[in-house]
């Protein structure tokens, strides 16, 4: 589908829009990064025209929250930006895409490179220049309330998920804002908690994604975290913004603020934050001019600030077109379509002895039940969008529309109608969270919401053939009843076609082919951050108890050490020598696989692995090839495994395809303390491919 965004009558704004188009695309060859130096040039003069006051103006947003300042008179114009990651949020109805960790969950590149464009094409419609999305920390632990928003555990799968995601979006001409810069793990106290980390991690587990982002996606913009980074606030934390994104990366886009997390004026100016945001809490005129006039600061560090902020809006042609494309409709079918194709690959199942898919006939009726059968299953805060027609996600309509040929009942009350639920063939118990229980600001318990396990055990009362499906951000407690039931299918939070994708996929129509982007663990305690999670509640030694933050909290500073250090996740469950309940990387499927033929090769920078792998299956189905690289005798503590690159492969029955994953040489590389640098040492490795973290199909051995 090509739309034809950029149209005009007037030959003078069509030569505006057509300079536009060329800076773009100069953006969309070379990174946000290398920023076209016409747009340099053409911001620096406006930055000359601009009065201290006006500068002042642009670096924080207006009364609204969402809107940057206007400068009328140097054709400067007020451009409007919106929450969120899973779609258009602000004052509107929108398509509602899968959240982020369904979009991991799918390893599917094509598929997240259409969910950026479709949110791309939505807010083009809605005259929104700039999204708050993607978000991207990684899942740490599965009680952190914002963890649907991002891409799951591991580095290599979340920048792959970030960089399609942001290349999707920037094609529609939208600007994405990569979120929370950076270890932003945590929703409890987000405040007044700080991080205390160490660089190899930070840099192997938590920048990574970000560092690509920069670097592969040009991204244009990034927002900073709310939580404090070895003792500073990350919008006035040099070592975050200056160092790291701006020199090693060579970032040239916008800095802006989290709402309401900035704390002091002149860690801000100095820490190198562009952008305050929702509005001037520390950025304000009066304040900024004291410090200049007392020789506190330089005005070139305010300059500096509106530079960034005007170069990177001019680079993405947002000063030279109207924001609003009236060509695009607000509901369109390529949007429409990319959440139906994300939402029916995310799925995993973990268990299933057989139920499903479900048999058609008469026979074979299937009643649900359950609190998630029947709403509108969301994330809450940012990641909340309100869909066009709320009741085409719910799993109730889901299953009506598979038709007579699956007999279906909806059962709403958890007693009242016994004899259907007995007379079943199978039971489809619907749990989870919702937009109150699993979101920003707080985080979540790991057991279900109260009552929901006692659900599941009415439902194995009465009926052996029990199918549980949940709605989540991430792992639930699945002990009570996990070796009772007979299917557990993950739906996470799949977006407006959520009803659909289960009951495709209970049906067979759909072959499940979701993959874990975390891993499961079984209980909180086997998790390797479970001791460290909780915040330390002493201050640290610089902390005022006293001294209260602009919105009124307390700041406390406790802190939260990452004393599992770089064996997060399933690199945790090889250091540590704890059994996951699910691996990262798993999941079932209704056919079968083979793989034949596995070769490791070099080739230019690195090596190519290639590998046969055929459907032996009775039905069509997808397949992750993963493959990971295992160093052997490292000469510093590495995981047991790393993943470093995946194929998600479609067959139909009986089909074979010859997949090639590259392994560039920096897949065998760590980050290296001593020289503040990545490092690749001489040595023996293998190059390992497998169904999932755990489980190792073949390997081979090379030397670097």
């Amino acid at each position: 589908m090509k739309i034809n965004h950029y149209q005009s009558n007037s030959n003078t704004m069509m030569k505006k829009v057509l300079a536009s188009l060329a800076l773009f695309a100069a953006v969309l060859a070379a990174g946000a990064q290398n920023i076209p130096q016409a747009a340099k040039d053409r911001a620096a003069g406006l930055v000359k025209q601009m009065t201290l006051e006006e500068k002042v103006l642009l670096i924080a947003g207006t009364e609204d929250g969402f809107h940057t300042a206007g400068i009328p008179r140097l054709g400067i114009p007020s451009i409007y930006m919106c929450d969120g990651p899973q779609g258009v949020r602000n004052k509107t109805i929108s398509t509602l895409y899968p959240c982020g960790v369904a979009a991991a969950a799918s390893w599917n590149r094509e598929a997240m490179r259409g969910m950026g464009q479709g949110i791309g094409l939505d807010a083009r419609s809605r005259g929104v220049g700039i999204m708050l999305g993607p978000g991207v920390n990684i899942y740490r632990s599965p009680v952190n309330g914002r963890n649907f928003e991002y891409f799951g555990e591991d580095p290599f799968l979340a920048s792959e998920t970030a960089v399609q995601y942001i290349k999707g979006m920037q094609a529609e001409g939208v600007m994405a804002t990569i979120k929370h810069f950076a270890m932003n793990n945590q929703e409890y106290d987000r405040h007044g908690t700080g991080v205390v980390v160490d660089e190899r991690t930070a840099q192997e587990i938590y920048f990574p994604t970000f560092r690509r982002a920069v670097q592969e996606a040009g991204v244009g913009a990034i927002m900073t975290s709310y939580n404090m980074i070895n003792g500073q606030h990350a919008p006035e934390n040099p070592w975050l913004i200056r160092e790291t994104l701006r020199d090693q990366w060579g970032f040239e886009g916008l800095v802006m603020s989290d709402w309401t997390s900035t704390y002091s004026t002149l860690g801000c100016i100095l820490g190198g934050l562009d952008l305050e945001m929702p509005k001037n809490y520390v950025y304000h005129y009066d304040l900024i001019k004291e410090m200049i006039d007392n020789g506190v600061v330089a005005e070139s560090l305010i300059d500096e600030k509106v530079q960034h902020i005007l170069q990177t809006c001019i680079a993405f042609g947002l000063f030279d077109r109207p924001l609003k494309d009236e060509s695009v409709p607000a509901d369109n079918e390529l949007s429409r379509a990319a959440s139906y194709k994300l939402a029916v690959e995310a799925p995993v199942l973990l268990k299933n002895n057989g139920v499903l898919p479900l048999k058609p006939g008469k026979k074979n009726k299937t009643v649900l039940i359950g609190p998630m059968a029947d709403v509108m299953p969301c994330g809450g805060g940012s990641g909340e969008v309100h869909p066009f027609e709320e009741r085409s996600i719910t799993m109730k309509m889901g299953f009506e529309a598979l038709g007579k040929k699956f007999p279906f009942q909806y059962v709403a009350d958890p007693e009242a109608d016994v004899k259907a639920i007995e007379e079943a063939k199978t039971v489809v118990v619907a749990v989870g969270y919702d937009k109150k229980l699993e979101k920003e600001n707080s985080d979540r318990t790991f057991a279900l919401p109260e009552g929901q396990d006692a659900l599941i055990d009415f439902a194995l009362a009465h009926n052996p053939n029990v199918v549980v499906v949940i709605v989540s951000g991430g792992e639930v407690d699945m002990a009570p009843w996990l070796d009772r039931v007979a299917a557990v299918l993950v739906a996470w939070y799949d977006g407006q076609d959520l009803g659909t994708a289960v009951a495709e996929i209970a049906a067979g129509k759909v072959n499940p082919s979701g993959r874990l982007p975390m891993t499961f663990w079984g209980s909180l305690e086997k998790n390797p951050c479970a001791a460290h999670y909780e915040p330390t509640m002493t201050a640290l030694k610089n902390a005022d108890p006293k001294r209260k933050s602009h919105v009124g909290r307390f700041s406390r500073y406790s802190y939260t050490e990452y004393a599992e250090g770089i064996f997060v996740g399933y690199r945790g469950a090889g250091h540590f020598g704890i059994k996951p309940l699910f691996p990262f990387g798993y999941g079932l499927s209704y056919t079968n696989f083979s793989y034949e033929g596995f070769a490791v090769a070099p080739v230019g920078d690195g090596f190519d692995v290639t590998v046969t792998l055929r459907n032996t299956g009775a039905v069509a189905g997808s397949d992750v090839v993963q493959v990971y690289v295992a160093p052997i005798s490292p000469k510093v503590p590495r995981p047991l495994r790393e993943l470093k690159g995946f194929e998600k492969v479609r067959l139909e029955k009986g089909e074979a395809k010859t997949v090639t994953v590259h392994l560039p040489k920096d897949a065998f590389a760590y980050y290296d303390v001593a020289s503040h640098g990545w490092k690749v040492d001489a040595g023996t490795y293998k190059v390992q491919l497998a169904s999932d973290a755990e489980k190792v199909l073949a390997e081979e051995t090379v030397n670097l």
